[in-house]
């Protein structure tokens, strides 16, 4: 299980601004500020730059403790690791200096090639526009796909210069602030402008663990919701029972709930150990993405669960629960986690001949 606890301090200050996070669209600041100071969003900064340079185990289990207290701001801090990720992979060794200058720094980024960018003797222009960038409102960088006179490129622009277009508005996962960044006739330096790399297949999975973790912790933070009206005076109504736990019909559905939760952790954590391993074949990278593809569709299974168990109760704008239902359900539904996706590209795995499993 994760061992992060969910009554750290980092954690308390989270779940005590959720709803405040929801009710903006963007993260709370208070929020923000207990992430830097607990070096959350150093998880990824190289080790160079004063930064943690944290593997996929760490990566996931730190995301899911804080998912359990706002997936939203977890989500983040995710993008943020996706992000520096990139920015190594893109520039290496001394072009990354100014990037990092402050490794606490908060990224966001978006891998969607929906810019343009023409070399000019002062660098590159770049126009576009990129929807779904978490966290832009409050990042210091942003890190964009666009292409570069027709080669994929990434570029690294400070969040100041562009446009925040406030084009998030979903029903879960609120307080991401996904919104939509915007460059127009933009003027980057040269330095700031990479040609893209093919990803290795451990980057890949280490990206889909950053939008795992939260979708994660967000199914514990649900199944500590059920546990406490377990621990309640609460009945199931209509019914001779005094308490909840009286019956073993909720009895059997919350240990069906624990277990949905449970198995997703662990098929996280078992995939974050094996994406640290080199050499991972073609066939073993799309086992391990359908295996999180199916821990997603666990935890919104696990989450349905814990709502049955509630009855209408748990749909009330005021029970914490609705909007862990909510998160889940939008979250575990990122490109990364496409289950249909995921056996498609497993099953061409499996008949390709370069398959060597």
């Amino acid at each position: 299980m994760i061992d992060d606890s969910p009554k750290d301090e980092t954690s308390e200050i989270l779940r005590a601004h959720a709803e405040k996070a929801e009710q903006y669209d963007r993260p709370a600041t208070e929020s923000l500020g207990a992430l830097r100071k607990d070096g959350v969003f150093a998880l990824r900064t190289p080790r160079a730059y004063g930064g943690e340079w944290a593997g996929a185990e760490t990566i996931g289990r730190r995301l899911a403790g804080l998912g359990r207290a706002c997936p939203s701001t977890a989500w983040i801090a995710g993008a943020c690791v996706t992000a520096k990720n990139l920015v190594v992979g893109s520039f290496p060794g001394s072009r990354s200096d100014e990037f990092f200058a402050d490794p606490d720094a908060l990224f966001c980024g978006s891998g969607v090639p929906a810019g343009q960018g023409v070399r000019v003797a002062e660098g590159v222009r770049i126009t576009g526009r990129w929807p779904n960038v978490s966290g832009c409102e409050d990042a210091a960088w942003a890190v964009l796909a666009l292409a570069v006179e027709g080669t994929l490129s990434f570029t690294v622009v400070p969040v100041a210069d562009l446009t925040v277009d406030r084009t998030w508005h979903m029903a879960g996962m609120r307080g991401t602030g996904s919104h939509s960044l915007v460059a127009d006739d933009l003027l980057v330096p040269a330095r700031r402008v990479a040609a893209a790399s093919a990803f290795a297949a451990q980057d890949l999975l280490l990206y889909s663990i950053t939008v795992l973790g939260p979708v994660v912790g967000a199914a514990r933070g649900a199944l500590d919701a059920t546990a406490a009206m377990f621990a309640s005076d609460r009945k199931p109504f209509m019914s001779t029972y005094s308490r909840m736990g009286e019956s073993p019909g909720a009895r059997h559905w919350l240990a069906e709930a624990a277990h949905l939760v449970n198995r997703a952790e662990n098929t996280m954590l078992t995939v974050a150990r094996a994406a640290e391993s080199a050499g991972l074949s073609g066939a073993a990278s799309a086992r391990l993405h359908m295996e999180l593809a199916d821990a997603g569709r666990d935890c919104r299974s696990a989450v349905e669960r814990m709502l049955d168990l509630h009855g209408a109760s748990g749909f009330a704008t005021g029970n914490v629960l609705q909007r862990y239902w909510r998160d889940v359900a939008v979250g575990s539904r990122h490109p990364h986690l496409n289950p249909y996706l995921a056996v498609e590209r497993f099953g061409t795995a499996l008949v390709s001949p370069e398959n060597t499993d």
